[in-house]
C-alpha cells in the first residue's frame, strides 16, 4: 500500500480550516498534514486544534528549515501577494505545489512559476474547485455527448452581497486591499469564470474587453464585467459584489442547443425538427450558500496526488491558471482604457494552448 503524502499548509485561514483540510482528514490513506505556517497568533493556535498531530510554525522559512525533508508537498492557502514567493521557496526545497487560486497577481509571476515546476520537475497545481462541483460535472457530461453542436457562447454571471469575509483574527476585508488581494472581484472569482470558459468554449482566449467600477471605500473593484474573445466563439462575464442576493446563473449556448444553470438548478434546451425545444429540468445539490466547497475539494487533491504519480508537473489546470492570471491583468488594463478590445500576448497564448 502507497504510503500518504505528507504536506504542510502555509496559511491557516477560513478556505485552509473549512475546505482544504475536511478533505485532508476525509482521505487519511492519501494525505496527512504534519505541518502548518501562519503568521496570525490566534490562527496558529485554531490550528492546533483543528490539526493537533501538526507541528506549527509562526512563518514560511522556518517551516522549511525543519520540516522540508520530511515533505512531499505544500500546499499555499494565504492571500495572492504571497503565492508566487512561496511557490518558489517549496520548489526550491524540492516539494510539490497545490496552490489557491489566483495563482499570483502578475502574469510574470504566474509564468515563473510554472517555468520553476517543469525545471525542478515537481507538480504545480492549482485550486480550481469549481470543476467539481456536481453542477458543473452534470454540464460537462452534457458537453461531452456533442448533442448540443460546438459551443458558440457563454455567459457567466457571480452575483454576491458583499466580498467574501477572512477569518476575524487577521484583517478580515483582505479581498478589498489590493496589497494583499491583487486586485478585486476579477482577481478573486476571476479565474473560476475564466477556467470554466476555457472547457465549454474548448480554447485558448486571444481578447479580452472589460469595464469595472467601485461603490466602497476600498481601493480594488467591486462591479466587474468583460467580454472574452475565443476563436470559437465568446464568453461574457459580470461579477458582482453589490448584489441583492446570491448566485450564480451560467448559460451555454451551441448550434443544437443550450444549457442554463441557476445554482444547483438546470434546464437543457434541445432543438428538434420543426424548430421545436424540449426543455429537461433537472438538479444537482451543489451548496453554493456553503462558502467552503469543502466537499469539491476532495475531487480536486485526488487530482493533485495523480498528477503526481504521473510526473506531470505543469499540466493543462497549470496553464489555464496562468492563463487566467493573464486575462485578469489585461482586463485591468482594458478598463484603464475604457474597455479597449486588447490582445493576449501570443507567446502566453501559445504555452497555454
Amino acid at each position: 500500500m502507497a504510503r500518504s503524502l505528507q504536506g504542510a499548509l502555509v496559511g491557516f485561514g477560513f478556505i485552509a480550516e473549512k475546505g482544504h483540510v475536511p478533505a485532508y482528514l476525509a482521505a487519511p490513506e492519501m494525505f496527512e498534514i504534519v505541518a502548518v505556517a501562519d503568521v496570525c497568533a490566534a490562527r496558529r493556535e485554531k490550528a492546533r486544534q483543528v490539526l493537533p498531530k501538526a507541528r506549527i510554525y509562526s512563518d514560511l522559512k522556518t517551516l522549511l528549515q525543519a520540516e522540508a525533508k520530511n515533505l512531499d508537498f505544500v500546499d499555499i492557502a494565504t492571500p495572492p501577494c504571497d503565492h508566487a514567493a512561496i511557490a518558489h521557496a517549496a520548489f526550491e526545497h524540492g516539494l510539490h505545489v497545490f496552490c489557491e487560486k489566483p495563482i499570483a497577481t502578475s502574469a510574470a509571476d504566474a509564468q515563473a512559476m510554472l517555468d520553476h515546476a517543469q525545471k525542478v520537475k515537481k507538480v504545480f497545481f492549482p485550486s480550481h474547485n469549481y470543476k467539481h462541483a456536481p453542477v458543473i460535472k452534470a454540464i460537462r457530461s452534457v458537453l461531452e455527448t456533442n448533442e448540443l453542436g460546438p459551443i458558440h457562447l457563454v455567459t457567466l454571471d457571480t452575483f454576491r452581497t458583499t466580498h467574501a469575509k477572512g477569518v476575524a483574527e487577521w484583517q478580515p476585508d483582505w479581498r478589498r486591499q489590493r496589497k494583499t488581494s491583487g486586485g478585486g472581484i476579477a482577481m478573486d472569482h476571476g479565474s473560476h469564470t475564466f477556467y470554466l470558459a476555457f472547457d465549454w468554449l474548448a480554447s485558448q482566449p486571444t481578447s479580452i474587453t472589460a469595464k469595472m467600477s467601485n461603490l466602497s471605500a476600498f481601493d480594488t473593484e467591486d462591479n466587474f464585467n468583460c467580454t472574452v474573445t475565443f476563436p470559437t466563439g465568446i464568453a461574457v462575464a459580470q461579477l458582482t459584489w453589490n448584489s441583492g442576493f446570491r448566485k450564480v446563473i451560467y448559460t451555454i449556448h451551441g448550434a443544437n442547443g443550450a444549457i442554463k444553470v441557476e445554482d444547483d438548478d438546470i434546464e437543457i434546451h434541445r432543438k428538434r425538427a420543426g424548430g421545436k425545444i424540449d426543455v429537461e429540468k433537472l438538479s444537482a445539490a451543489s451548496h453554493w450558500m456553503d462558502a467552503s466547497h469543502a466537499e469539491w475539494f476532495k475531487a480536486l487533491q485526488v487530482d493533485f496526488k495523480d498528477q503526481i504519480a504521473r510526473g506531470e508537473w505543469v499540466g493543462r489546470e497549470a496553464h489555464d491558471a496562468a492563463m487566467c492570471v493573464q486575462l485578469i491583468e489585461t482586463a485591468y488594463a482594458s478598463a484603464r482604457a475604457d474597455g479597449r478590445e486588447l490582445e493576449l500576448a501570443p507567446e502566453r497564448a501559445a504555452k497555454a494552448g
